[in-house]
């Protein structure tokens, strides 16, 4: 796995971070820098303070605390050196950097007509590393396909964030795209893919050209909204199979259902821990009501382990399996 994002940080934090060992690096998900707080991390789902020295502590007393000037420095280096440029993320609380990691931002926010127009005296920030898993869906690809009708079922996968929802959804872009899916016997032919990226995290977007392998037959609409994007990707790229992350709004379901009726499979995340916690949701009960989605992945992690559970449209229990190492959400 690539260290490039180390650059992203002022030179105190990242030469802690780099005392740590190497296996460490390779699994950090979180580094969460607070103001005169301590330095944390998350590794492979557990969490840790660091001192000065690189050292793990479960007592915050003994952590570094980043200065105003770290800071001020991360904050500059992150918004490469153009904060003002970037008021958009700033509403929205986080920021997406080449590679596809997220940055959470919290501070004081500005309000504007009872809306949050920006977030100033920004002192917290969640950086969250992307990961590229090539097999993450190994598991549970073969049960999307309807083998009869050549195509792949509409699929909505569940879960709490930090679960691995993205990091999935990046490896069903790539299988789907390349076809057979790492089983020569199938046979089955790459489709045309179509990612709906409105974060920059699935794909990880530098100027247009994905940063990971989505697939040779993918095309990635970056930086755009759910629902818009998946009406422009509909009318202009006539994909086999539309990915998207995390849908939740009214607007979403919308062109959810028109993509199902254009006779375009759906592959799309939502956050809950089950099927009756989307079922909840006024967005998205509709789709669950009228059994939309043919299948719903609900994935749960313990530690470095992590889990799913397959449910049919009609939410009966397909499937409950292990589903390899987890890859921590980039992001969700």
């Amino acid at each position: 796995m690539t260290l490039d994002w180390l650059g992203l940080f002022p030179e105190s934090i990242r030469l802690i971070l780099l005392k740590l060992p190497k296996a460490m690096l390779d699994h950090l998900e979180e580094i969460r820098i607070r103001e005169e707080r301590p330095l944390e991390i998350n590794a492979a789902g557990r969490h840790h303070f660091l001192d000065r020295d690189g050292g793990l502590s479960l007592h915050p007393g003994e952590a570094y605390k980043p200065t105003r000037e770290d800071t001020r420095r991360l904050l500059d280096l992150i918004s490469n050196h153009s904060l003002y440029t970037m008021e958009e993320e700033l509403r929205k609380g986080f920021i997406t950097i080449p590679g596809g990691h997220r940055v959470g931002l919290v501070g004081r926010t500005v309000l504007s007509g009872g809306r949050v127009e920006h977030i100033r005296d920004i002192s917290g920030f969640n950086v969250r590393i992307a990961k590229e898993i090539r097999g993450a869906a190994d598991e549970i690809l073969p049960f999307l396909l309807d083998r009869k009708r050549g195509r792949v079922m509409h699929t909505l996968i569940l879960s709490p964030p930090q679960q691995g929802k993205t990091t999935l959804l990046r490896d069903l872009a790539r299988q789907i795209s390349y076809g057979s899916w790492g089983n020569a016997q199938l046979q089955w032919p790459g489709l045309k893919v179509g990612i709906i990226d409105e974060r920059s995290e699935i794909a990880g977007c530098q100027r247009g050209v994905p940063g990971f392998d989505v697939g040779p037959r993918t095309d990635v609409l970056d930086g755009c909204p759910k629902a818009e994007g998946m009406m422009m990707m509909i009318r202009s790229m006539s994909p086999d199979v539309l990915i998207v992350d995390e849908i939740g709004r009214p607007e979403d379901a919308e062109a959810v259902n028109e993509a199902l009726h254009a006779g375009i499979s759906v592959i799309a995340t939502a956050h809950g821990s089950s099927i009756q916690d989307i079922g909840g949701r006024p967005a998205l009960s509709a789709l669950v009501q009228q059994r939309r989605f043919e299948m719903y992945a609900v994935l749960c992690r313990k530690g470095h382990e992590r889990s799913y559970k397959l449910y049919d449209g009609g939410q009966r229990t397909l499937q409950t399996a292990g589903a390899g190492p987890p890859g921590g959400d980039a992001y969700a």
